[in-house]
């Protein structure tokens, strides 16, 4: 959606369509709950404007999150979206999923980057969990 401006719909259908549960290039993609799916990228989209200055702040000083790559600025938008929006799943539950998902993408700085991030917040959305 951030490259192409594609609606969101489009984006849910195409993914659902083509790549949850689907083998694409020799990868299996393992079938995803496709409701808590839409949730999260519904849920950035519609918090966004909260979401973003908060990641900002827990980036490290003078990297804002419009200069990170695209994948790893979507990884960290759902993971704060869960922190903020799914208080049902622990927050170390949700940081760990999300250093998961930024394996599959990149090296051990960058998931080390995510979960420093989401800890971060987590410490601060959640502290009850922290205590």
């Amino acid at each position: 959606m951030d490259i192409a401006g594609t609606p969101v719909n489009e984006i849910l259908a195409e993914f659902e369509t083509h790549w949850l549960g689907r083998e694409v290039e020799g990868d299996v993609y393992p079938e995803a709950d496709r409701a808590l799916f839409r949730t999260v990228v519904e849920g950035v989209l519609a918090q966004q404007r909260t979401i973003d200055p908060m990641v900002d702040e827990a980036l490290t000083a003078g990297w804002p999150l419009r200069r990170v790559e695209l994948v790893m600025r979507a990884t960290l938008r759902a993971g704060a979206f869960e922190l903020i929006g799914k208080p049902e799943t622990p927050a170390r539950v949700v940081i760990a999923e999300y250093v998961n998902v930024a394996a599959a993408f990149f090296e051990r700085e960058e998931t080390g980057m995510v979960n420093a991030v989401l800890d971060s917040l987590a410490r601060k959305l959640r502290a009850e969990e922290f205590a």
